[in-house]
């Protein structure tokens, strides 16, 4: 074949191609191109890339396997990406929760003494009910049933759960018999580093620079190496393996006793409505409005990233959600569902590099942590303080959750509290039918479990 015949012929596959994608993704109704979608899913892929190096280090501490763990956070993200892309057409990534993961391994594991296969089970099980919530007319209600005020706290109570947990991580802060919890050392490099991992991390964040978090945690890694802290591996990339140590490990019968009720709806609602309130927020931000004035395939967006939960129990990782770090990939143009699928691709080739994960120490995550917490601890001020009956039982709600160590306990006193503190200052038409419901299932459960 000639030079002429040659090009030719890559011209009109490449024409076909890009055929082929404006079918599949509506690249010009949406006003972009293939282009600014590849872009726009690099963008996103790096700055949520860090969840490579904190969910195997926050899940390995319940026992499970770091090398599992890390091919089953990038093969879980990536699966719910190229799903959410090619089912929902929207434009944002997906990945193991961070708090949802904290919450797995140090509250149900390490505090409630729990497998980390029945931890697992009680994921999957959740998973499949909001499945079942996303196609039906269920989730609604739920969503509706609750106030306002509650979600906003559960979001900010997780926020403060992970943040003790990467203050402790850290080394920042550290237990104490006289006083609970005091003052870590600072006279261990350790603790310094894990410090000046959130503060690089917060700086560049606020002054909006691509990638604040995977650059701090890199920058403290390299440090720690430098003052020998840090060993370096002896090769940079493997084949993904061990998988099978976490695939198919959930304990579902297990899940199913009475005691986990409260867990399981813990990892359902926290992962609710986190991924609700997240999709939302994109959605304002990119304009996915349609003429009618309603989200555009919101309903299609969620029953994806449910599946993608489903998906990431199955082979081992807490629930799957909707990353608020979407919106950089969106701010680059990002409109389709093309860049969640170059999010799902960069995922599943970042599987091959498990060994400089590995390397990565846990004061270096300890600071992404931390800033997490700390944009979820902002959703505060969209509660209504200037209603005593509502910010109370949001207030306990949220910090019940690090104070007992438990996402679960602090919905439970948050929503009791609610429900009793509305009906006795005779407010009860507050309370929905739902809040009620749950009111005795809590009840129940602090009384005989």
């Amino acid at each position: 074949m000639n030079t002429a015949s040659q090009s030719t012929s890559e011209s009109t596959n490449t024409s076909a191609f890009a055929t082929f994608l404006e079918k599949l993704f509506k690249l010009k109704a949406h006003n972009t191109t293939i282009k600014t979608e590849v872009m726009a899913g690099l963008t996103t892929f790096v700055t949520m890339a860090y969840i490579l190096f904190v969910n195997p280090d926050i899940m390995s501490i319940a026992g499970m396997d770091y090398q599992a763990v890390f091919v089953a956070t990038a093969l879980s993200a990536a699966v719910g990406c190229i799903f959410m892309g090619l089912y929902a057409n929207w434009p944002v990534g997906l990945a193991p929760g961070m708090g949802l993961n904290a919450f797995f391994t140090f509250a149900v594991v390490k505090g409630m003494n729990y497998t980390w296969e029945i931890a697992l089970g009680a994921v999957f099980i959740s998973s499949l009910v909001f499945v079942l919530m996303s196609v039906t007319r269920l989730r609604s209600w739920i969503i509706d049933s609750i106030p306002s005020s509650l979600r906003y706290a559960m979001t900010a109570g997780v926020g403060l759960f992970l943040g003790i947990i990467g203050l402790k991580a850290a080394g920042i802060i550290t237990a104490s018999p006289a006083t609970l919890v005091t003052l870590g050392d600072f006279h261990d490099p350790k603790v310094i580093l894990g410090a000046v991992s959130f503060l690089i991390i917060a700086i560049l964040a606020t002054r909006k620079v691509f990638g604040a978090v995977l650059i701090g945690i890199i920058t403290v890694t390299v440090m720690g190496g430098v003052l020998g802290l840090v060993s370096l591996p002896d090769q940079l990339v493997s084949l993904p393996t061990g998988l099978s140590k976490t695939f198919m490990k959930m304990d579902v019968m297990g899940a199913l006793d009475v005691s986990m009720v409260s867990v399981i709806l813990a990892f359902l609602f926290v992962n609710m409505f986190d991924t609700a309130g997240t999709m939302i927020g994109v959605a304002e931000k990119s304009n996915m409005y349609n003429e009618d004035g309603k989200i555009e395939n919101l309903n299609k967006a969620l029953t994806a990233d449910s599946v993608a939960s489903v998906v990431g129990a199955v082979i081992g990782c807490p629930p799957v959600t909707t990353y608020i770090e979407s919106n950089a990939g969106i701010a680059e143009g990002g409109r389709t569902g093309l860049t969640a699928v170059v999010v799902g691709l960069l995922f599943l080739a970042s599987m091959f590099f498990a060994p400089i994960a590995q390397i990565v120490p846990g004061y270096a995550t300890a600071g992404a942590l931390i800033y997490v917490a700390f944009l979820m601890v902002g959703s505060l001020h969209k509660i209504n303080w200037d209603e005593f009956t509502d910010y109370v039982p949001a207030a306990i709600t949220a910090i019940m959750m690090p104070l007992t160590y438990s996402i679960a306990d602090g919905i439970i006193l948050g929503f009791l509290s609610f429900t009793i503190i509305k009906h006795g200052t005779g407010r009860s038409a507050d309370v929905s039918l739902g809040m009620n419901v749950l009111a005795v299932v809590f009840i129940a459960k602090l009384a005989f479990i």
